[in-house]
Formats: C-alpha cells, structure tokens, sequence
C-alpha cells in the first residue's frame, strides 16, 4: 500500500507544481482566456464531453502532455491493464488537484473567490465545486482502487 499512496501523494505534488507554472502562463485569465492558441466555445463536442467547458489548443497540447508523461513509466516495465488503470487513476487525481490549485495559488483568485460567479470557463457546478471535480474524483478513487492491485502482482 506504501506505493499506491507514495504515488498519490507525488501526483499531488506534481499538480501543485503544474498549477504555479500555469498560473505563471495564464495570469488572472484563466482557461487560456488571453493565450494566442485557439478555441472551441460551443457544440456537442463542448457540451457533452467537457461538460460545457471550452476546449482550447493550449490544453489540448496541455492534456497530451500529462498523458505521454504519466505513460513513461511503460519504458521500464511491462504494461498491464491494472497499471494502465493505476495511471488513469492518477491522472484524474492530477486533473483536479491541478485545477484547484490554480485558483488557490493564483492571486487574482483565491479560496475567497473560487466561486461560480467567478469562474466563467466552469460552467457547471455541484454545490460549492465544478461537477467535473465530483466526476473525476469519483472516477479516480474506483480506479485507484483498482489499479493499486497492480502494485501487488
């Protein structure tokens, strides 16, 4: 169990660690708002499978950047399906725990301030957190339980 929770809590790390960076990128406008990459604000695509939120280049480039680097693992040992769920797992984990800490570590935003009424790009929420946080959160404790059976084979 030490190495399913030593991962959890790098992957933790490592989101706080690409949050500063983003803020770094984005400033106070956040999903990209200012960036010179394209955009995608509407259709079934926008709606359906993200949720609302807008899809844009910068995180498209972004996302296939966490996934290639959560993969390199595979270059040193065999790839199994349990470990591909571990991986699932911990990047789901990533995806919200980055997202979060964006706002805490950004000083235009704020824990006072990670509000509905202020964050445009999450268009859908869930009580006091955008219903992707309660999707993916869901989604990365099964398949973190799940995949930590890998660790044991």
């Amino acid at each position: 169990m030490l190495n399913a929770i030593s991962g959890i809590i790098y992957t933790a790390v490592l989101a706080v660690v690409f949050a500063y960076w983003e803020v770094q990128i984005e400033g106070q406008h956040g999903h990209a708002a200012k960036l010179p990459c394209w955009r995608k604000e509407d259709g079934w695509i926008v709606k359906k499978i993200f949720g609302g939120t807008p899809i844009t280049g910068y995180h498209i480039g972004m996302n296939l950047f966490l996934i290639l680097a959560f993969h390199f693992v595979f270059i040193f040992t065999d790839w199994t399906f349990l470990k591909e769920v571990l991986i699932a797992g911990l990047i789901f984990e990533f995806l919200i725990l980055e997202d979060f800490s964006w706002f805490l570590i950004n000083p235009h935003y704020g824990f006072k301030r990670f509000k509905k009424e202020h964050i445009h790009w999450h268009r859908r929420w869930m009580g006091p957190v955008p219903s992707s946080y309660v999707y993916f959160g869901i989604l990365a404790v099964i398949l973190l339980t799940l995949g930590s059976q890998s660790l044991y084979l």
